[in-house]
């Protein structure tokens, strides 16, 4: 897969003795409290690294305070790191220029935030084109291009209503809006979804996931609720106390959590909406040996097909379910002993 941004080695320390409290932090092995009382200074992010694959939606959770937030601030510099670098596109972006910065902000990073941020006295629509018109593009350009965007989240005929008139749901669709106006290459959402009721949440959840489907940006989401990181996520990366303790699939860190930290995070995930065919199947030789030849009688599921619908799927037939890969080719089968024994597992672990 192409990596699209990385992240390497990224120290964020508060306080004007950041640089003292670095060296001290990693050549003397202070605590953050030690940081703190010697140097005035607050570990924000730390020593954090991962990559993000273009086209994927990466999220990073963690409990308030954890450093999430602190984080993605860094991807276009609105926080400068301590340490470390940050490449987008293999381009560092720590050695950009002013010019070069605000054209990486203006045109390819799409920021979205928890408040809306909405200017009250500008339309709908001249919200949506507010980052065409700091790039310049004529009036009559940057409002089709509006009313297109506008039609994507659903908001048609909209477009002359103001803020006030609009509910929390649709206020934040006009700020997904005016993110992707610019048609950049990468989505930074700052909790977008977490002032939301419960309901109107969910529902963009799912137009969310359904239109990254659509336009493939690369984005970086920020959550502290691990259900959404699991419905949204391609993968998830954990952070505490400004560190990132694992990064993986909602699988792999559903049934693999790396500490007791994780496992309490994720105590509350059903393993029904996770784990996938692929993790539970056994071998077509395995099935030949035990059942025969393979027939058309047998129900065909993709490999990432979920427990739950596996489950659903084998209550009405009693035949095995055979498993197959985006190829469409036979790769394995799950029966219903197994189906039980994934069911169970998951029920000892809790």
């Amino acid at each position: 897969m192409e990596t699209a941004i990385q992240i390497q080695n990224v120290w964020k320390i508060f306080g004007n003795n950041s640089k003292e409290a670095l060296d001290a932090i990693q050549n003397k092995n202070i605590s953050k409290q030690e940081a703190l009382e010697k140097y005035n200074s607050v570990i924000g992010v730390s020593d954090v690294s991962f990559n993000v694959n273009k086209g994927e939606i990466f999220c990073v959770m963690g409990l308030s305070g954890s450093g999430k937030s602190t984080l993605v601030r860094h991807i276009n510099r609105l926080l400068e790191p301590t340490s470390g670098k940050i490449l987008i596109n293999n381009q560092d972006v720590m050695q950009f220029d002013k010019d070069s910065l605000q054209e990486l902000r203006n045109k390819k990073i799409g920021m979205v935030f928890q408040n809306f941020a909405l200017m009250p006295h500008r339309s709908v629509l001249d919200n949506i084109a507010m980052p065409l018109e700091i790039r310049g593009v004529s009036k009559n350009d940057r409002l089709d291009e509006a009313n297109k965007i506008l039609n994507i989240v659903e908001l048609q005929g909209w477009g002359n209503k103001y803020a006030h008139e609009l509910s929390g749901g649709m206020q934040q669709r006009v700020g997904l809006a005016r993110a992707l106006a610019a048609d950049p290459d990468f989505l930074l959402m700052d909790e977008p979804f977490s002032a939301l009721d419960p309901l109107i949440r969910r529902q963009l959840q799912s137009e969310f996931i359904k239109l990254s489907k659509k336009m493939k940006k690369t984005t970086v989401f920020i959550t502290h609720d691990l259900d959404e990181a699991v419905r949204v996520g391609h993968r998830i990366a954990i952070m505490r106390d400004g560190m990132v303790v694992q990064i993986g699939t909602p699988e792999e860190i559903v049934v693999n959590p790396a500490d007791e930290y994780v496992a309490d995070f994720v105590k509350g995930i059903s393993r029904l909406k996770v784990v996938q065919a692929k993790t539970i199947m056994k071998s077509i030789k395995e099935y030949e040996n035990k059942f025969g030849k393979l027939d058309d009688n047998n129900e065909l599921v993709n490999e990432n097909e979920v427990l739950s619908k596996l489950i659903e799927i084998s209550v009405t037939k009693d035949k095995p379910i055979i498993v197959t890969n985006k190829n469409n080719e036979k790769i394995g089968f799950i029966s219903q002993s197994d189906l039980l024994k994934a069911v169970v597992e998951g029920n000892e672990n809790e």
